[in-house]
């Protein structure tokens, strides 16, 4: 095990000592940074979305910024805005950063955001750039958007555009925990007010260097991909967009719209960093398909008689998975 390899395993063993029960949610932060990715956490308050991405960003080496979305939201308070100054007496303006000019962002609460506050974060997670009147300012090289989001059905939520889900690279369900994670979480709160572990801002960990991501994901290129396994992420995106081809499966009666061309190359870049997370050069099957529920679902969109008969994309992907053969 390489330098870069053990440094991003103590980031994933720090981080899930402070998120309890949410491993699935943890790995899916860590890929997301591996593959230089933005990743959509959803889930119902108190699910410890905000805590696993505070723990992460905690852990590395680098800036954070958290934008709390709501609907009186300007797009300036999140790029930031040029300020009128006096500088020995000459009139200039400078540019003052928001905080989306840090390397891991919080984008918490997205979904109750207004549109052209959704079009400036949408600028700066597809082209690494924000443009603040007649100047394009770039992103730090480590740049990662860890967006959360509750279910559309809570009050004061809006559904995010279909451009901009495409631009996550995973969105992640978290769901409430088990019994004995509860528990652990119970016990976990405890310590931290009795000053056994400190607060989790405050906590003495051992940081990860942001040249260990990087290294990790120059690594990621030298992960092998067999033909079997790129025509296998080939058939399962294509599945989405011509599910006539499987006349025995409900698909075509489920998905209204398949997945862009950014879903082949998301599933490719996932399936390596798992690979990679597990010691591997080469691309199973298996890393194939314990990302695609991630990558795929919400890049669906689907039709009218699958949402009146209760289908959500959970299911349309296991059934893809269940569809589409293996090799």
């Amino acid at each position: 095990m390489n330098q870069a390899q053990q440094a991003i395993n103590q980031l994933i063993e720090q981080t899930e000592q402070s998120v309890v029960g949410q491993s699935h949610v943890v790995k899916a932060l860590v890929i997301g940074l591996l593959t230089n990715g933005h990743v959509l956490l959803e889930g119902l308050p108190g699910t410890a979305k905000t805590r696993s991405v505070k723990s992460l960003a905690n852990f590395l080496n680098t800036s954070f910024g958290r934008i709390q979305f709501t609907p009186d939201l300007l797009p300036s308070d999140v790029t930031g805005t040029e300020v009128y100054q006096e500088i020995d007496g000459k009139p200039q303006l400078n540019f003052q950063a928001g905080p989306i000019f840090n390397s891991i962002v919080l984008a918490d609460e997205v979904n109750r955001a207004p549109a052209k506050v959704q079009a400036a974060l949408l600028e700066a997670m597809a082209e690494g750039t924000i443009t603040v009147g007649d100047k394009t300012h770039v992103m730090p090289d480590l740049f990662m958007v860890l967006a959360t989001q509750n279910p559309v059905e809570q009050e004061g939520t809006y559904p995010l555009p279909e451009a901009q889900m495409d631009r996550f690279l995973m969105k992640v369900c978290v769901g409430y925990p088990e019994d004995q994670a509860e528990r652990e979480i119970i016990r976990l709160v405890r310590s931290e007010e009795q000053g056994a572990m400190g607060s989790i801002d405050k906590v003495a960990v051992n940081h990860i260097e942001p040249e260990h991501v990087l290294e990790a994901r120059r690594q990621l290129t030298d992960v092998a991909v067999s033909d079997l396994v790129e025509s296998y992420i080939v058939a399962l995106v294509m599945a989405t967009r011509k599910p006539e081809r499987y006349p025995h499966s409900p698909l075509a009666n489920w998905i209204e719209v398949g997945a862009s061309p950014r879903a082949s190359i998301a599933l490719d870049k996932c399936a390596r960093a798992h690979a990679w997370l597990k010691g591997r050069d080469h691309v199973t099957f298996d890393d194939v398909r314990a990302v695609c529920p991630a990558v795929l679902g919400h890049r669906l969109t689907l039709s009218y008689d699958a949402l009146a008969d209760g289908v959500d994309q959970t299911k349309v992907v296991k059934t893809l998975l269940d569809t589409v053969e293996i090799g």
